[in-house]
């Protein structure tokens, strides 16, 4: 019985994974095949299937990158997302830290705020975000793409649980030992949390690479794009062809997955234990 069970739940399990899978398929071999192929082949098993002849691999590649300045774009993208990531894994973390060992005037009333904020959708605060960056004089800078992303509610609070689980005595040792409370962050807690900052830095970084509204609000001049908003150019620019519109969606979907498989591990222990501190 049990065994049944086992063959029941794997079939399900391959189901549910062929539905999301199917999509990300379907896309990689129309960026690699003509554009005529790919409505030939929509009624066929070859749909999931590139083009038999490997010339035509990399031919849709190749006249994207012709047509427009993909490498720019990725620059960009790949610059943001970095900025991000290591700003989140620092801002945040040196909250999380003073919200975990620091007592101070206000702490728990603040820290109730920054839970409130999580309830609070990103759009409707964005014009006002906007009017912020504005009266900064930042609009259409890279500064002003990266800065609001770096602070976020869930990360400190991930950071925060993370430290509390930190004995004080430990603390208590290094201070003894003359450490600053700087030293006892970088040397002593942030070690202690690497499931923490590999779950905040893979976020920030899905999240900033993914990042859409914000770069176009905020961005006039083309050469700043990320590639996500230079999809939508893509896509708009006549003459439009399917297949190069899947070859850029491909190359937008690959560092995800490569920084997915390589975090998976702390990212599924650091969510796992965000509520308890435990590490």
């Amino acid at each position: 019985m049990q065994g049944v069970k086992k063959v029941i739940k794997t079939i399900l399990l391959i189901l549910l994974a062929s539905i999301f899978v199917f999509p990300l398929i379907w896309m990689i071999s129309s960026s690699m095949k003509p554009e005529e192929s790919i409505y030939q082949d929509l009624d066929s098993i070859q749909a999931l299937l590139p083009s038999f002849e490997l010339s035509q691999w990399l031919s849709s590649y190749s006249e994207l990158f012709a047509r427009f300045d993909i490498l720019g774009y990725l620059f960009n993208s790949i610059l943001y997302a970095a900025i991000v990531t290591v700003g989140s894994i620092f801002i945040n973390g040196m909250a999380g830290y003073a919200f975990a060992k620091f007592q101070f005037f206000g702490k728990n009333l603040l820290f109730s705020l920054l839970l409130a904020m999580l309830i609070v959708p990103v759009e409707t605060v964005i014009i006002t975000q906007f009017t912020i960056i504005h009266n900064l004089g930042l609009v259409n800078s890279r500064l002003a793409v990266v800065l609001p992303m770096i602070a976020n509610a869930f990360f400190i609070y991930l950071f925060r649980n993370f430290f509390i689980a930190v004995p004080n005595s430990i603390i208590e040792s290094a201070r003894i030992e003359g450490a600053s409370n700087w030293s006892i962050f970088w040397r002593i807690m942030m070690p202690m949390s690497k499931p923490a900052i590999a779950t905040v830095g893979t976020l920030s970084f899905i999240a900033s690479w993914n990042d859409y509204i914000w770069p176009l609000m905020i961005l006039t001049d083309g050469d700043k794009f990320p590639l996500q908003v230079a999809i939508t150019n893509i896509n708009s620019t006549q003459p439009v062809f399917t297949n190069q519109i899947m070859a850029i969606l491909t190359i937008s979907t690959i560092p995800l997955i490569f920084v997915y498989v390589f975090a998976q591990k702390y990212l599924l222990q650091g969510l796992g234990s965000s509520g308890t501190g435990s590490k």
